[in-house]
């Protein structure tokens, strides 16, 4: 009994000091890892956050130190203002299309270009090119393609023989050229995180499907887009956030115009609060931006993670 005992009781007291050295390990990594990652948080994250915040509660240029106590009626301008309500819902447009547009053209090009041939490799480099060109670039150019006077538009409109259309100076087509515009810009970051998770899809179920007689649609439909579920889980997440924080695109293109039509939150807090140093309101409106995308976050957070329990 006693020889049988002493080998387990060695293996216990090895498996008891790996456990503590392990312990040990992580609480010193934490100690090493953490104070600087709470530092840069602390100084670009909540200090400029609790700044806001402090400043949305006075009517203050920018200038010395704000003195003129308003309370809440820089929040009751800012929820009363029509053009608020414009970018509040030009933004939540921009969701919808995000993720009802983009995200699904972008899945659909994804599975055609997933597989790792030459061809495909020259396509999503042709389709993942206006995701890296820069924000305000790509806004310039798109503005000289609307251009109804020297644009790509007014060459085809007069190739056409007809009167030429002038896209950004109309408020019933100016946000959907926008929108255009965005969907073109980022759908190629979609695509390849949905490449990425495709190229992880075990082959043999792919294989295994086709032997069933399924079809490529039947394969991509039940074998492939449950697969990368994860993938566009992330993917949808990029896109809300991302349609909360549109800003370069449109100030190069419209500057929010024509008549306030095209403001996002993001151009509407710098338009009436920075640009016009209203600083006081442009932090209100800083404050219900971030309070949306917290908002927001969680409640995705909370129905994906429902979705996956179920």
């Amino acid at each position: 009994m006693t020889t049988m005992t002493r080998p387990a009781a060695r293996r216990r007291g090895f498996a008891d000091r790996m456990r503590k050295n392990m312990a040990s390990g992580r609480l010193a990594a934490a100690l090493i890892l953490l104070p600087p990652a709470l530092i840069l948080f602390s100084l670009f994250v909540i200090l400029p956050l609790a700044d806001a915040a402090y400043y949305s509660v006075f009517s203050w240029n920018g200038y010395g130190s704000p003195s003129d106590f308003v309370g809440t009626q820089n929040y009751a301008r800012l929820l009363d203002h029509s053009v608020f309500h414009t970018a509040l819902w030009n933004t939540t447009k921009l969701i919808i299309v995000s993720l009802l547009l983009q995200m699904p053209l972008a899945l659909g090009l994804a599975l055609l270009v997933y597989r790792k041939t030459p061809t495909n490799t020259l396509f999503r480099l042709v389709f993942f090119l206006p995701y890296i060109l820069a924000e305000v670039a790509a806004g310039l150019i798109w503005s000289f393609v609307f251009d109804g006077d020297y644009g790509i538009t007014a060459f085809m409109f007069q190739a056409l023989g007809q009167e030429s259309v002038h896209v950004l100076a109309d408020r019933q087509w100016a946000f959907p050229a926008i929108m255009t515009v965005i969907v073109w810009k980022y759908f190629g970051f979609h695509m390849m995180i949905y490449i990425a998770a495709l190229q992880s899809v075990p082959q043999d179920l792919i294989e295994a499907a086709k032997l069933e007689g399924a079809k490529p649609r039947q394969v991509a439909l039940f074998v492939q887009i449950p697969m990368i579920k994860h993938a566009i889980v992330v993917s949808g997440f990029f896109a809300i956030i991302g349609s909360l924080q549109i800003f370069d695109i449109i100030i190069p293109m419209t500057n929010g115009g024509p008549s306030n039509s095209t403001h996002t939150i993001v151009t509407y807090l710098y338009t009436f609060g920075l640009s016009r140093l209203n600083i006081g309101f442009g932090s209100a409106a800083a404050v219900v931006l971030f309070v949306l995308a917290i908002g927001i976050a969680l409640f995705y957070q909370r129905a994906t993670a429902k979705e996956e329990q179920a």
